[in-house]
């Protein structure tokens, strides 16, 4: 009896021990099955926004690219303002510039201007000065003849270095140069391979801002006569500042 006693007791422990260990399992299979449910429900979710976002209406396409441009403050690629209507490129480009003929029928003081395949909203140049009635306004930059001069060189020579923007105006153009890369109308585009890899500079997407120019495609030509009548004109000027040097002088400026 005493043995048989003892043996039920030893398994009654077992049992309670066996059922504390179901229970246990009970729980975290029905913690792992809540887990399981709530990652699915944020996939639902997220795919749901991902595919509301894909899917704007195509009445609101104009009022994204809008509300981008306007956030934003600078360029924005058009494939960037394909991503924000969920489209393609060729779709984002009919709509901004349905947008951007808008802004022109209506007489809007905003305008949007396309900067090589970028597009960005800014103030109508005709409305600075009265903008500068009511708003602290950054300085406005005065281009002399000297610095316009020289853009107009490295606009059209580009990418080129001091060197050769000297050699062409017949003077020293660093401080020109140095100006305009204040302005942020020039900068720097890498080097010359060449012995002391002299730095080249460029236009930059500010140029093309201030002078309301698309792409540097847009910038005028000159035709033959009128470049023939340029070259000229340098040459002479250049020939009488090395007549008007003291003898034995002119070969120490470095010009032709």
């Amino acid at each position: 009896m005493g043995n048989r006693f003892d043996d039920d007791e030893f398994d009654m422990s077992a049992i309670e021990a066996r059922h504390m260990e179901m229970e246990a399992e009970a729980q975290l299979e029905a913690e792992a099955e809540r887990q399981l449910r709530f990652k699915q429900a944020l996939k639902e979710k997220g795919d749901g926004e991902g595919a509301a976002a894909g899917n704007c209406p195509e009445s609101d396409w104009e009022a994204i690219v809008e509300a981008v441009l306007f956030t934003m403050g600078h360029s924005v690629e058009l494939r960037q303002l394909a991503i924000a209507i969920g489209q393609s490129e060729k779709v984002a480009r009919r709509v901004v510039e349905n947008l951007q003929k808008r802004y022109e029928e209506e007489n809007r003081g905003m305008q949007i201007l396309e900067l090589d395949d970028a597009f960005q909203m800014g103030t109508k140049a005709r409305f600075y000065e009265n903008l500068i009635r009511v708003a602290s306004a950054p300085k406005k930059h005065i281009l002399t003849d000297v610095a316009l001069e020289t853009l107009s060189i490295i606009a059209y020579k580009q990418p080129v270095t001091k060197m050769e923007i000297s050699r062409i105006r017949g003077v020293s153009s660093d401080h020109a140069v140095n100006r305009l890369v204040e302005y942020g109308l020039v900068g720097e585009v890498g080097r010359l391979d060449a012995p002391g890899r002299p730095v080249l500079f460029a236009t930059t997407e500010e140029f093309l801002r201030r002078f309301g120019i698309g792409s540097m495609a847009d910038l005028p030509s000159m035709n033959p006569e009128q470049e023939e009548e340029i070259i000229q004109a340098v040459e002479e000027e250049l020939q009488m500042k090395l007549e008007e040097l003291p003898s034995g002088e002119a070969g120490d400026t470095g010009l032709p």
